[in-house]
């Protein structure tokens, strides 16, 4: 199986000194999305965020190296907020996380703040991989739930055991994962169109004919 992927957002490590403020860091980020919003990455400068948080720019630099984990980070707390819903049956939970993830990329913070960092990463290689670890990965807890919930009710078949039954396992996972989060951003924010209940049903019926032939 799996393993579950931790979630726990952890801007900078090895620090020492006085003990992080929650509050103090969720200000920042706060203050980041609406930095992104007003002013687009290329204006948004660390001094504005400090300004706008009530902060030393030494603080931020204490828990972010740069611009570019500042802004992965203040979009990954906005995904932590998805959780799979137990509604009975699998295609329920897909409808419920889908519906989730639709409503959360049409707020504009999430919208502005996916579309910079993403537009960015294409020249970047090292955002594109602090994309992977803060978001993708970390997001893919939802993937390893649904299916091992769905395994325990017996409407998917357990995974094999041994390496390759592990490695089976992980790429079912990216691949559940690529298609809802792929179908669901360029519903929201390349066409434009709603991730409404008959959407979600619609597309949870359509992932649960591929998810049966995968096994």
């Amino acid at each position: 199986m799996v393993a579950r992927m931790h979630h726990s957002a952890s801007p900078r490590k090895g620090r020492t000194g006085r003990p992080r403020s929650v509050e103090t860091d969720h200000a920042i980020l706060r203050a980041t999305r609406a930095a992104l919003v007003d002013l687009g990455w290329g204006r948004l400068t660390m001094s504005d965020v400090a300004a706008r948080a009530g902060v030393a720019k030494t603080t931020l630099y204490r828990r972010w190296a740069n611009k570019n984990e500042l802004v992965v980070d203040a979009v990954a707390v906005l995904f932590d907020e998805l959780e799979l819903p137990d509604r009975g049956c699998l295609q329920s939970d897909i409808e419920g996380v889908v519906l989730q993830f639709g409503a959360l990329l049409a707020r504009p913070e999430t919208k502005t703040a996916l579309m910079a960092v993403v537009a960015e990463s294409t020249t970047d290689e090292a955002l594109r991989e602090r994309i992977r670890s803060a978001i993708v990965d970390r997001q893919k807890r939802l993937v390893v739930l649904g299916r091992e919930r769905a395994q325990q009710r017996g409407e998917l078949p357990p995974d094999d055991t041994g390496p390759e039954g592990e490695m089976a396992a992980a790429q079912a996972v990216g691949l559940i994962f690529d298609v809802i989060a792929g179908a669901i951003v360029h519903r929201t924010l390349v066409t434009a169109e709603p991730v409404d209940p008959a959407w979600a049903h619609q597309f949870s019926t359509v992932l649960l004919a591929g998810l049966r032939g995968l096994s």
